[in-house]
């Protein structure tokens, strides 16, 4: 099932997508990947439902991506004795360590970690960020406030500290349990949530034990400092716009949005932009007009992909919701504004490879010339990764020998995953492609492609053959006699 857009979708499962029925219906409608929630959720749901993807896969004979998100260090204060208060702006309020229930004053806060990092003048947001409080006076066990803004607070709210790096662990127990049974199950992409520094990055990647590629939810300020650092140790990134816009003005996010997008992109690495991308379908059948344009302009500004949460996890209308997505990503990539756009933010950077000038290459071939579609032969992901970087105007075929690497590739702009048999010479590459570029309908026996590929074969980092090729097998064997 070819997708005639080059933009991803994300669709996070739920209550409202559990069915075997729907998530079919969510794949066919356009789904390239598929989410699951771990902060929500049992372990034998989460089993379940990543059993129907696979089930759907096997049925249809096209890879699937899973991304698995885990929760991350969640900070929530305690319970009050009337369940909630009002605070009143300017009013005092106090968090400390006693787990006594709470009232109008004060209530628990149960992360001691929060304390020591706090300094007077340091800002506590609640229940996401609709309550402001100014921190006057701390110690390792409480912290006086000022409420600036004032609101209802009521059990277990969330509290963010936007400006303070916690020492918080990256992996909280829930989330190491959750990741080793996730690697287990056989997932593709873990979701690093509330990363705050490279080194978190690192310490999931020596737990999952190259089982999954690692993404990183850039929704701190302290991430969005330290982004070139993260990026670098991630595999790719997640543009979480939801704790960004509560602990940073909203004003800020989005050309934050842009940076990200475009330093991924440099990197040859996925983005993904999510949250309240159509937010109103949670509940109605129709987004708004200015929904509608958020999630245009995160695919003019070359995203990888675009996600939905809880519109089709806990919606109404989860099938509409990725409909509604897939019409708007063809409708943009339609537009000869989105190529202007695409190729003029095309950044020519570094390009220290072999591997990255035969990818550049390819795409000004294909530029140039009536070529049909770039073929690469890949078994890490990173030439078709490349190759996508450059964002061609012509489709990208990737060809792998390892299923895990295609389903990985699900989730990279462009690129549309097969697995194939082990080659072992040019030639039979060059037939591989050819064949797959027919079946796939990317292009006829009349035609030509780019084919990308290395000798020695099935070794990774080998990238260093380009040839255009026809897609008539008789003229490729009269071409490369044995």
């Amino acid at each position: 099932m070819r997708r005639m857009r080059n933009v991803k979708i994300v669709a996070t499962l739920g209550p409202a997508s559990t069915d075997y029925e729907v998530v079919r219906a969510l794949f066919e409608a356009g789904a390239d990947v598929f989410r699951l929630n771990m902060s929500h959720g049992s372990h034998d749901e989460i089993r379940e439902r990543h059993a129907t993807i696979r089930r759907i896969e096997e049925e249809t004979g096209r890879p699937i991506c899973i991304l698995a998100d885990l929760q991350g260090p969640k900070l929530r204060c305690g319970v009050f004795a009337g369940d909630s208060e009002e605070l009143l702006e300017g009013a005092k309020f106090r968090f400390d360590l006693d787990t006594a229930e709470g009232d109008a004053t004060r209530v628990c806060l149960p992360h001691p970690e929060i304390f020591a990092a706090l300094e007077p003048g340091s800002t506590l947001l609640v229940n996401d960020g609709k309550i402001r409080l100014k921190v006057i006076d701390c110690s390792p066990e409480h912290a006086d406030c000022e409420v600036i803004v004032g609101g209802q607070i009521s059990n277990r709210k969330g509290v963010n500290v936007p400006d303070v790096v916690l020492p918080l662990a990256a992996l909280s127990e829930k989330d190491r349990a959750d990741l080793e049974f996730v690697c287990d199950l056989g997932v593709d992409w873990l979701a690093l949530s509330f990363v705050q520094r490279a080194a978190d990055v690192e310490e999931a990647r020596k737990l999952a034990r190259g089982r999954a590629a690692i993404l990183s939810k850039i929704e701190k300020p302290a991430a969005v400092t330290a982004y070139d650092s993260i990026l670098a140790a991630s595999d790719g990134i997640m543009v979480a716009r939801g704790d960004l816009g509560v602990e940073l003005p909203v004003q800020n996010v989005p050309p934050i949005q842009k940076r990200l997008i475009r330093g991924a992109r440099a990197a040859a690495k996925p983005v993904i932009v999510a949250t309240q991308m159509l937010e109103s379908m949670i509940e109605s059948p129709v987004p708004t007009r200015a929904e509608v344009s958020d999630v245009a302009a995160a695919i003019y500004e070359g995203t990888d992909a675009v996600m939905l949460s809880a519109e089709s996890a806990a919606g109404s209308y989860p099938v509409e919701a990725v409909t509604t997505m897939h019409k708007v990503a063809v409708e943009v990539e339609s537009d000869p504004t989105y190529r202007d756009v695409i190729e003029a933010s095309r950044r020519h950077g570094k390009r220290e490879t072999v591997a990255d000038g035969i990818v550049s290459a390819a795409r000004q071939i294909a530029e140039t010339t009536d070529i049909k579609a770039i073929a690469c032969f890949t078994q890490s992901g990173t030439t078709a990764s490349l190759a996508a970087r450059e964002r061609p105007r012509v489709p990208i075929i990737a060809l792998t020998t390892e299923m895990k690497t295609a389903r990985q590739l699900c989730l990279t702009w462009g690129t549309n995953c097969a697995v194939t048999g082990t080659v072992n010479r040019f030639k039979d590459a060059v037939i591989s492609a050819a064949r797959a570029a027919r079946s796939g309908g990317f292009a006829t026996e009349a035609d030509q492609i780019v084919v990308i590929a290395g000798v020695p074969f099935n070794v990774r980092g080998s990238t260093n053959i380009l040839r255009v090729a026809p897609c008539e097998e008789r003229l490729i064997y009269s071409a490369d006699p044995e």
